[in-house]
C-alpha cells in the first residue's frame, strides 16, 4: 500500500481541491465520526476526470455520505444544451440511506452550483434503484459492501455498451487477501464481488491499488 509520504507527495503533484470542495472535506472531518468514508482530494479529481473524460448523460452513485465524490462526478456532466456538446441536459443520481446526511448533502450541492444536476435520494439503494428508470453511462458504488454484487447484478443490464462503473474499498485495508474462513460479511462481500467480475465475460475490468482500491469495468 502507498506510504502516507508518497500519498502526500501525490497530492502535492495534483490538482487541488475548489473552495467548496475544501470546505466540505474539512467539515466532513470536524462532523463525521468515520470521515476516512470520504472519497478525498487524490481520488475526488480521477472520478472527476472520469466523468469529464466522457461527459455523461445519466450518472448513478450507490453511497452519498456527505457528497463529495457526487460534486466532482457531477462536475463532468455533459454541458447544458447551446454550450456546445450536444442537446440535453446530464443529471446525476445518488442515493444515501442515512437521512441525518441530507441537510449537509443539500447545502454543499446547493454551493457548487449543481442543484439543477444532482438528484438525492434518500433510502435503500436496493429499493431505490429498480425505481429509476435510466440508461447509466457511469455508475460509482461505495455502499454497504455485503451488497456489492447485488447492485453490481441490477446495474449491469441498465448500463449501456461501453458505459463504466467504477466500485470503491475493493481491497478493503488487505484484507481481501486474508484467510476466507476468518473473514467479516464486508470483506466476504468485496471478495464475492471481485471474484464474479473477474469472470464475468461481458465487461472488462481492471483493479486500480490506489486508496483502498478501485475495480473499473467498462461493459462489453
Amino acid at each position: 500500500m502507498i506510504t502516507e509520504e508518497l500519498y502526500l507527495y501525490a497530492a502535492e503533484h495534483t490538482t487541488p481541491e475548489t473552495t467548496v470542495l475544501a470546505r466540505l472535506n474539512r467539515e466532513t472531518h470536524l462532523s463525521q465520526v468515520y470521515p476516512q468514508m470520504l472519497s478525498g482530494p487524490l481520488q475526488g479529481v480521477f472520478l472527476r476526470m472520469v466523468s469529464q473524460m466522457m461527459r455523461p448523460s445519466r450518472i448513478l452513485e450507490i453511497g452519498t455520505f456527505t457528497g463529495y465524490s457526487a460534486i466532482n462526478l457531477a462536475m463532468g456532466l455533459k454541458p447544458e444544451p447551446g454550450s456546445g456538446s450536444g442537446d440535453g441536459r446530464g443529471v446525476l443520481h445518488t442515493i444515501e440511506v442515512n437521512p441525518e446526511q441530507e441537510d449537509m448533502i443539500r447545502m454543499f450541492i446547493r454551493e457548487a452550483g449543481l442543484e439543477e444536476k444532482i438528484v438525492l435520494h434518500i433510502g435503500l439503494a436496493i429499493e431505490i434503484i429498480p425505481m429509476l428508470d435510466e440508461v447509466w453511462d457511469l455508475v460509482f458504488i461505495d455502499a454497504d459492501k455485503p451488497n456489492y454484487l447485488n447492485y453490481y447484478q441490477m446495474i449491469l443490464p441498465c448500463l449501456r455498451q461501453g458505459g463504466i462503473i467504477i466500485a470503491d474499498n475493493v481491497l478493503w485495508a488487505g484484507k481481501v487477501t486474508g484467510d476466507p474462513a476468518k473473514m467479516d460479511k464486508d470483506t466476504r462481500g468485496i471478495c464475492q464481488f471481485n471474484e464474479f467480475v473477474q469472470n464475468d465475460g461481458r465487461v472488462e475490468n481492471i483493479l486500480l491499488p490506489f486508496r483502498d482500491g478501485l475495480m473499473i469495468l467498462r461493459k462489453l
